[in-house]
């Protein structure tokens, strides 16, 4: 496994049947933990089974990624479920997952929300609690990642459960220190020098750049670059070079 100051986390095995999404045996070896499609968004148990093998080939974290029932918006549809609907579906994907991984000699050590079922949590507590409580259910030993100084992380502490508190790389904030929308222009960060930069900040001043010069603070335990990112590869080699170097100038 690679040794970064910061956990770099990515979403991973959300290939389903001909459609393959991002490159994950290439991105494994730059990651220290992995959020793997449960099915719900993506991933089928074919490409799962590979990604967890690849994970542990790797010494990488694994992480189960579930999400609201929506393959064909890919998890990012807003869904109203009641609490019982919503435990029941969370319950089915992280109970497969963790099942696949131990078969395979693996551990589950984190539930990572996907899309629109991750961003209701970070700002709606009752939603954040159904989560919680479905992955205390399951096992007690489970961490919960999710969005930093969000309503996901207050609702984590009074329930007892470990938070791994994370920030986006590829990804503008609100001022509020929410996610913009995907579907604001300028959402998505694509250029790699900037997404680089975003890194910097984050690691090693802990702030999140909203409109330069503004930032806003953040305080994260890791970082997220998106799996399906067409320059993924790139901006996890560009970001090694840049740890590997920040070591030798300090």
């Amino acid at each position: 496994m690679v040794n970064y100051p910061i956990d770099i986390n990515c979403d991973m095995g959300e290939s389903y049947g001909s459609s393959i999404v991002g490159q994950d045996e290439n991105l494994m070896p730059f990651i220290t933990s992995c959020n793997i499609a449960c099915g719900f968004h993506g991933g089928d148990p074919f490409q799962i089974e590979k990604t967890i093998l690849i994970a542990l080939k790797y010494n990488v974290r694994i992480g189960a990624h579930p999400s609201y029932p929506d393959l064909e918006g890919f998890g990012r549809k807003n869904m109203n479920f009641d609490a019982k609907e919503l435990n029941a579906i969370i319950c089915y994907q992280i109970s497969a997952l963790k099942g696949m991984v131990e078969r395979l000699g693996g551990k589950l050590s984190y539930v990572k929300p996907h899309g629109a079922l991750y961003n209701k949590a970070s700002k709606n507590i009752e939603e954040a609690a159904t989560v919680i409580e479905t992955i205390q259910s399951i096992d007690t030993n489970l961490s919960l990642m999710g969005l930093a100084g969000s309503i996901m992380e207050t609702v984590a502490r009074t329930k007892g459960i470990t938070f791994i508190a994370e920030a986006f790389c590829d990804r503008k904030y609100e001022k509020d220190g929410t996610l913009m929308s995907r579907e604001k222009d300028g959402s998505v960060l694509g250029n790699v020098q900037e997404i680089i930069d975003q890194i910097k900040v984050i690691v090693f001043e802990n702030k999140i750049m909203i409109d330069s010069p503004h930032t806003i603070s953040v305080n994260a335990n890791s970082i997220c670059v998106h799996g399906d990112n067409p320059k993924a590869l790139e901006i996890l080699k560009a970001m090694k070079y840049m740890f590997e170097n920040y070591r030798n100038e300090n």
